[in-house]
């Protein structure tokens, strides 16, 4: 089974399980001494806990059962629905927090129906997307007996106050689904975790003063858990870090604050254990002003990025599946992407897609340092909002055009370039109620944007 949706940016609860004691946010002031249960699920749900359910997930997916259990008289039983039909995911959640920093795993007892592996599971999500210290592990191994699984914390002083106990997701290819148990979720001081050995994804970034860089995907630890290798994926707030030119580059908040032009290597270590790997910033000096500002009237406006207007959700603004990096740079005072290493870049916004029929152009502003040539593509999902995985069959439709020195409008280097390009141009779009993808490409290797929109 193979989840495809990342769970580093989960939507807002969407749903409670009845029984539990609170699902609010809203905490009071929290009592001292801290409130250190280290109990989730133990026949029901711990103090205070409730689910909360996955943007997008099975909403019904989990429930008490008294028939099954590891021990005690109850077990919580997740049913993942069939191949095609979604995937079952929440995060277990108090509106109490708790210290957690006298423990070093969070413990659960799982079995299936079947032998197969769930997709993530974890702690540190409060759903809500502002989670700082989310860890996981992948592609646990699940069989049809009682088995115990162990997930350690990287580092437990980091959660004196969280509300996020245990998170899971699983989608599976089966086309009778998947009913997964588990039970006895809680906290633990284990000593059959050790040895751990944190990673930092080696990289070399080449980007401009006055961008922020965030290390998604960039941080994990392997420990071993009862001598055998486990690799733990967790957010950068777990590390710390060192620069070797601060006034170049320095870390704050998991986020890499490039300052100035210059050099700088960024290392990182866990408690006091240096991670392996560093990245390297090379940071060059971003275009003189900021894009110059439109007057197009709010009303006639379908913003994507402008600090102008009322922006719609996007959810990727470098895909996947593309070849480049995005980075937030402040230019003059004013928000902007910048994209570097660029072949392509994929601008997704999928799960909202937009409907432009009542536009009638396009607009962006770009930059480039050298390049001559930008190409624009639009992406039509049609009306069952699904790519079926090529171009221009079913009822999806794409187009693309391509803008240079002598187009209309004309793509300058060394400028900002106020492009207004006429929906009308897109020719083989035959229709743009479902659009949801914009693809950036050419020959330029850099690449700021500013005031992406539609308009009329």
């Amino acid at each position: 089974m193979a989840l495809s949706t990342c769970l580093r940016t989960v939507g807002l609860a969407i749903a409670c399980l009845a029984g539990a004691s609170g699902c609010s946010r809203q905490a009071p002031t929290e009592a001292w001494p801290p409130n250190t249960d280290p109990v989730v699920f133990a026949d029901t749900f711990g103090d205070h806990v409730g689910f909360q359910a996955f943007m997008g997930s099975k909403l019904d997916a989990v429930a008490i059962d008294n028939a099954e259990r590891y021990q005690g008289t109850a077990s919580l039983k997740v049913t993942v629905p069939a191949s095609g039909s979604g995937y079952s995911g929440g995060a277990l959640v108090t509106s109490r927090a708790r210290s957690l920093a006298g423990y070093n795993a969070l413990s659960l007892y799982i079995k299936a129906d079947r032998a197969a592996s769930l997709d993530v599971a974890g702690l540190g999500n409060d759903n809500t997307g502002t989670s700082r210290f989310e860890a996981s592990r992948a592609a646990i191994p699940v069989g049809t007996e009682w088995a115990q699984v162990l997930i350690p914390i990287p580092l437990p002083a980091r959660l004196e106050v969280e509300k996020g106990l245990f998170f899971f997701a699983d989608s599976t290819r089966s086309t009778t689904g998947l009913t997964v148990w588990m039970d006895e979720i809680r906290f633990v001081y284990t000593t059959v975790i050790a040895n751990p050995r944190p990673a930092l994804s080696s990289s070399n970034q080449t980007t401009f003063a006055g961008s922020n860089l965030a290390l998604t995907n960039a941080t994990r630890t392997t420990f071993d858990i009862a001598g055998v290798s486990q690799v733990v994926a967790h957010m950068p707030e777990y590390f710390d870090y060192t620069s070797t030119d601060t006034s170049v580059a320095a870390v704050s908040r998991g986020v890499i604050h490039v300052r100035a032009s210059g050099t700088a290597s960024i290392s990182a270590h866990l408690g006091g254990v240096a991670a392996a790997g560093s990245i390297g910033i090379t940071a060059n000096e971003p275009p003189p002003m900021a894009a110059p500002v439109p007057t197009f009237g709010a009303a006639n406006v379908l913003a994507l990025f402008s600090a102008l207007y009322t922006n719609v959700p996007v959810d990727k603004w470098s895909a996947d599946w593309d070849r480049a990096d995005v980075a937030d740079i402040t230019i003059g005072g004013h928000l902007a992407k910048v994209y570097t290493n660029l072949s392509y870049a994929g601008i997704e916004f999928t799960n909202h897609l937009i409907d432009a029929t009542a536009m009638t152009h396009l607009h962006l502003d770009a930059w480039t340092p050298s390049g001559t040539v930008l190409k624009v593509k639009l992406v039509d999902f049609g009306p069952d909002g699904v790519y079926s995985g090529c171009a221009n069959c079913g009822d999806d439709r794409e187009s693309e055009i391509t803008l240079n020195g002598t187009s209309a409008p004309a793509l300058t280097p060394g400028t900002w370039a106020n492009l207004d390009v006429p929906l009308s141009g897109f020719t083989q779009l035959t229709g743009r109620a479902h659009l949801a993808q914009i693809v950036l490409s050419g020959d330029t290797r850099t690449l700021f944007v500013d005031h992406l929109l539609f308009h009329r």
